[in-house]
């Protein structure tokens, strides 16, 4: 095979420091895509995407295209960029987020228990 024609493994071409860049970038796109409430087949359609696609670059699969992460993102949730994404001041994140936390429950003092005794 000539060399020019020769696919790079995007894998193996970048510093480990990259690929966990490549990562974290899909942790957000995922983490979006489900506060947000879009299911991934949804959401490759919109973006004009197979759903392979859109798996990989929710892997964060470092050879996907820049151009079809920034559709994929624009299917998600549309007008919102790639800097936004980053700095995750999404409000459908922090809603997400304030949904997952554990809520603290306290005792019931003894007059609140004896309200409720039957």
């Amino acid at each position: 095979m000539h060399e020019a024609t020769m696919r790079v493994d995007q894998q193996l071409a970048l510093a480990s420091k990259q690929l966990d860049q490549s990562v974290e970038i899909a942790q957000r796109i995922v983490t979006l895509r489900l506060a947000r409430r879009v299911r991934q087949s949804e959401a490759a359609v919109r973006a004009g995407l197979s759903r392979a696609t859109a798996q990989r670059i929710e892997k964060g699969d470092p050879g996907v295209a820049i151009g079809a992460l920034l559709r994929y993102l624009d299917a998600i949730a549309p007008g919102i960029t790639l800097l936004q994404l980053l700095s995750g001041n999404d409000p459908a994140i922090a809603a997400l987020e304030r949904r997952s936390r554990p809520q603290r429950v306290r005792d019931l003092s003894t007059s609140e228990m004896k309200a409720l005794d039957f």
